[in-house]
């Protein structure tokens, strides 16, 4: 009865993947975790074995939705690390053309077909987009309807058996063998880093808690009596700002000439450290109770200044004048929805998202010279996202054919291209094409989870024939396939690269696309700067491996 059901509504079949799926992959075993997409796979695959199946038309829009908003939002970012970033860059090269010549190794040796090939790719890579443009390509080989069924259902299969293996390898790899073949204690060498950096300690996820990075105090004047505002905070690099005054009483402007005189209450606002090495020479830390009106501004600003890219923290506020830069504090930096530590020495890129602290007129100046503040708005502009989905399918349907090999990018990969240039477009003109972060995590989350669900119901009945064909060899292949380009990538970026080992071990994990990876990481290493290293190659390996599906289908069902 249960069974009939589900295979007269599949939309049951679907949500119970969803739901089911996603509390599977939030179970976490030490640093391993499967995370909902995986979640989903397996629990599509048991159901498939009803009969279940879901509209193809229904699978073909939820991956160009997903596939579309991750190319949006990770558009400015790809961009910006295409040219400075290139020593990270390297890796993700290093990464493409390992994975590519133990694919076709693997082919040769075990005469696999385009869509074990092609899974085993995404698998091993944990890119769980790869499935989505190599099943398009598969689509297109012109085969007969059942062999292209095969063959997308071997891509599903392949995928699930070896993303666990490549997943526990990685996330292993990183956090725990990588730092003993270099010799190094992670945990040390990622304090010195964060010093290095501008950090004044290891700030762990509850050191930042009970000591955030940016305070307020209220100071009885003392010391600092008969200088000027100005004075004393230029005395302290600019990382201290008095925002208001009170003498006899009465407010004062807190005007850069304004001087001090003794016994004023005043509210400091600045940097933790700045804060504990002014103290003696401002005066006696008071109850702040009268500021209590005081409203403190947290503005998102996305950075857009061209000549700010590459710039670090503090020559960024070097290179203000001191009324430009007087009152800011950029209390967070979020690239790809990843924070990355916000200390003086940290380079920041253009797409960085910048979190700037202080009054409300000097955040709203500092947004202006810096690029635009991110709105405040859950409308998506349905105009763009549609025009950019048309685009995307109208490049996927151009193809070349390269020495006999006839590649084309399909409606993945075309949606792909046209999310990173109309997310691009969108960093540079803030106006046009609003897609929210929560919308563009909807449609990433929901899309390629159903695309998921709906390609591991058809995958179903062929699951098992495929494992018992292979055996261990998929696993086996998958996990050379993270240690090959991880050892490749260990080398040259400690010898060629001259790499910070925090940082290397971050864009190990970057190209491999592993959110678990970065994870564990980080709470390896006690702070978050292997997070620097991750941005910049899961950028550009989050754009590069799913173009990667079509080559392999080209390539293998070519020389099939």
């Amino acid at each position: 009865m249960i069974v009939e059901l589900i295979r007269a509504q599949p939309e049951i079949a679907l949500f119970a993947s969803l739901a089911l799926g996603y509390l599977i992959g939030s179970i976490k075993i030490g640093p391993i975790q499967l995370g909902g997409v995986c979640g989903t796979l397996i629990v599509a695959l048991l159901l498939g074995q009803t009969g279940a199946r879901l509209s193809p038309d229904l699978k073909n829009i939820a991956f160009a939705l997903f596939i579309f908003a991750l190319g949006f939002t990770g558009g400015p970012q790809f961009f910006a690390n295409i040219g400075r970033g290139w020593r990270y860059g390297v890796l993700s090269v290093v990464e493409i053309v390992s994975v590519m010549a133990l694919v076709m190794t693997a082919v040769t040796l075990l005469h696999l077909d385009a869509g074990t090939a092609a899974g085993l790719l995404a698998g091993a890579a944990t890119e769980s987009a790869v499935i989505g443009t190599a099943s398009e390509s598969i689509g297109r080989l012109g085969l007969a309807h059942a062999e292209t069924v095969r063959l997308q259902a071997n891509i599903v299969t392949a995928y699930s058996v070896s993303y666990l293996f490549g997943l526990i390898t990685i996330v292993l790899f990183t956090s725990q063998f990588a730092p003993l073949l270099l010799r190094v204690n992670l945990r040390d060498e990622a304090l010195r880093v964060w010093r290095t950096l501008g950090g004044d300690g290891a700030l762990d996820e509850g050191q930042a808690l009970a000591a955030p990075a940016l305070v307020g105090r209220a100071f009885r004047v003392g010391a600092a009596a008969g200088m000027s505002i100005g004075a004393f905070e230029a005395a302290h690099g600019g990382n201290l700002t008095i925002d208001q005054i009170e003498r006899d009483n009465r407010l004062l402007p807190a005007d850069p000439q304004c001087v001090l005189a003794p016994d004023d209450l005043v509210l400091v606002m600045g940097r933790r450290a700045a804060m504990v090495e002014a103290a003696a020479s401002l005066g006696t830390e008071v109850r702040g109770e009268r500021f209590d009106a005081m409203m403190v501004e947290r503005l998102d600003v996305v950075l857009t200044r061209r000549d700010a890219h590459g710039m670090t923290v503090s020559q960024l506020r070097d290179q203000a004048t001191p009324e430009n830069g007087r009152g800011i504090y950029i209390a967070a930096v979020t690239r790809l929805e990843t924070t990355v530590p916000a200390l003086p020495h940290t380079e920041l890129n253009r797409g960085d998202v910048l979190t700037l602290v202080g009054a409300k007129a000097d955040v709203t100046r500092g947004a202006r010279r810096l690029g635009y503040a991110v709105a405040a708005t859950e409308k998506t502009d349905f105009v763009y996202l549609g025009l950019g989905v048309l685009l995307g399918m109208a490049i996927g349907r151009l193809g070349v054919t390269v020495g006999g090999v006839s590649i084309a990018l399909g409606t993945g990969g075309g949606c792909l291209l046209s999310g990173l240039l109309f997310g691009w477009i969108r960093s540079r003109h803030p106006a046009i094409g609003s897609l929210p972060s929560a919308a563009a995590q909807i449609l990433k989350d929901f899309g390629l989870a159903t695309f998921i669900a709906a390609v591991g119901f058809s995958a179903g009945p062929d699951a098992i024939r495929l494992v018992e064909q292979y055996g261990l060899a998929l696993p086996l292949v998958g996990v050379l396939m993270v240690l090959v380009p991880g050892l490749l990538s260990l080398w040259v970026g400690r010898r060629v690269l001259k790499l910070e080992t925090p940082m290397l071990l971050g864009a190990i994990a970057g190209q491999q696309c592993s959110t678990p990876a970065i994870s564990a990481l980080v709470g390896v290493a006690g702070n978050s700067t292997p997070v620097i290293g991750y941005t910049i190659t899961y950028a550009l390996s989050n754009v590069l491996l799913p173009l990667l599906g079509p080559v392999v289908v080209g390539l293998v069902g070519t020389g099939g």
